[in-house]
């Protein structure tokens, strides 16, 4: 986040460098960020293996796509609930994974907007073996209809470290993702 496209700041390069030197799980960037292709590059050498970015967020989003992709890395692109899942359809078509908001990019534990939903609907036909993640309100009621919509993966932030017991809330998570 960089306090512009959305009004919070958050982790920069040094967390994931940081996060790298860690593990070899694959590091998921999502840049709610005004211009991507300024810190993609630095994002990439710092360990990212996959770089979202959004689509409001740019002019050209198939461009932008390339130039992530040219860095070696595997691409998403992202899109709020109040934009329309149209924008996004001819870039999905050279990416990686199409990440589906399901709140307003910015802030933790905001309510699911089921719109969400109907997108992630519409890029599973359009799209049957691309990644779909979703973030935003994403819990125990709404994993399940998530999955079902045709999400393959799930951005959990408030329902996990809003827990006690994140081990268990991770298994309730896992027994409610139901197919």
């Amino acid at each position: 986040m960089d306090g512009h496209f959305v009004p919070n700041l958050t982790y920069g390069m040094p967390i994931v460098a940081g996060l790298r030197r860690h593990t070899d799980m694959p590091l998921d960037v999502h840049l709610m960020i005004s211009d991507p292709l300024a810190y993609a590059g630095q994002f990439v050498d710092a360990g990212a293996d996959l770089v979202t970015f959004h689509v409001e967020a740019v002019e050209d989003p198939i461009e932008v796509a390339g130039k992530i992709r040219d860095l070696g890395v595997a691409v998403g692109i992202a899109l709020n609930p109040e934009t329309s899942v149209e924008s996004v359809m001819a870039a999905a078509a050279v990416c990686d994974m199409v990440l589906v908001m399901s709140v307003k990019a910015g802030f933790g534990g905001q309510a699911f907007n089921p719109i969400a939903l109907q997108k992630l609907q519409k890029l599973r036909e359009s799209f049957p073996d691309l990644l779909l993640q979703i973030d935003g309100g994403i819990h125990g009621q709404t994993i399940g209809q998530a999955h079902r919509a045709g999400c393959d993966l799930f951005v959990v932030g408030s329902a996990i470290f809003g827990q006690s017991d994140y081990g268990r809330a991770i298994n309730e998570l896992r027994e409610n993702l139901v197919i």
